[in-house]
């Protein structure tokens, strides 16, 4: 069956790269892993400390003023498709507003189980899945491998490509209906979902799946938002009733300049409140253990989610 998934895989990563070349940048990918060694290349100062992982993660971790308690939890999550491995954190005591997490193509780990927690501290209800549990559960890349490895990459794209937009539908009920059965969930407030380079697609497919329950979605250097597909995401807005919120890296914008004028002028027609920006960093710059990782604009951007969260599951 292995064998099988990793043939399927390699089809799949034919038919990306020739759906990459018709609108829409795809994520992480070849390009992306060119460019950022190709920044990391020319500022040598971000490669030595985009290196210190354990130290971004230690700094992330670092709880906010007025931290709730939290509990937290590993688990296996029933769905159409099969158990899905998930971490679950959330405050020690009472309902809050619950929040769907989507990791970027590196999948459910501990630098996004250190995100998810320090959201909980904040006072939401945080689920932090794994969207390969069809074919791999945590961790989707073991010790030592590398992005930079071309096998490495090439299977992870397989995998991302091999999650299809219905997939990711069937996931978006699955999760939205457990994190509302869960005695830590508001079910009363809105949902939030957020979602980070290949995680942007399902974020705005979960708003419009979901769109009785999400009032917040957020995408971080959030990918393939535009195309020119039929079934591309900015296309889904007007069937949503969330506020937005997309942090697009300066990398992306330069190989899709028009997609954030699409995402505004689709935003505006559907009247749907959304703060549309590029920030002045590399694709992956939210993630504590990226290569790119930028502390101040991960800040920033993670500000900007609480406010969006603050506002709109108040």
């Amino acid at each position: 069956a292995r064998n099988r998934f990793s043939a399927h895989c390699r089809r799949l990563k034919i038919r990306y790269i020739l759906s990459s070349r018709h609108g829409g940048h795809a994520m992480c990918d070849d390009r992306t892993e060119h460019e950022d060694q190709e920044f990391l290349a020319n500022n040598p100062t971000r490669r030595a400390f985009g290196m210190m992982s354990a130290a971004a993660l230690a700094a992330c971790a670092t709880p906010p003023a007025n931290a709730a308690e939290v509990a937290e939890q590993d688990l296996r999550i029933t769905t159409p498709d099969g158990p899905a491995d998930a971490y679950f954190v959330h405050p020690a005591h009472g309902k809050h507003p619950a929040v769907l997490f989507w990791p970027d193509i590196f999948g459910l780990r501990p630098a996004t189980k250190t995100m998810g927690r320090r959201l909980a501290q904040s006072g939401y209800s945080v689920l932090v899945v794994n969207p390969f549990y069809r074919a791999t559960h945590d961790p989707v890349m073991a010790q030592g491998e590398s992005f930079a490895d071309p096998a490495v990459r090439q299977h992870l794209i397989g995998l991302m490509q091999a999650w299809t937009p219905d997939m990711q539908v069937t996931d978006a009920r699955a999760f939205g209906a457990w994190l509302d059965a869960q005695s830590a969930v508001d079910a009363h407030r809105g949902m939030g979902v957020q979602g980070y380079c290949m995680g942007g697609a399902p974020t705005f497919r979960t708003a419009a799946t979901l769109s009785s329950r999400v009032r917040a979605a957020a995408t971080f250097h959030g990918g393939g938002l535009v195309t020119d597909q039929a079934n591309s995401p900015h296309l889904l807005i007007p069937q949503t009733q969330a506020s937005f919120l997309c942090c697009i890296a300066q990398n992306d914008d330069q190989s899709q300049p028009t997609a954030k004028d699409t995402l505004r002028q689709a935003f505006d027609a559907a009247h749907r409140p959304a703060e549309v920006e590029v920030y002045p960093a590399q694709h992956g710059w939210c993630a504590p253990d990226s290569q790119v990782y930028d502390a101040t604009q991960a800040e920033r951007a993670w500000a900007r989610l609480l406010v969006l969260y603050g506002n709109a599951l108040a």
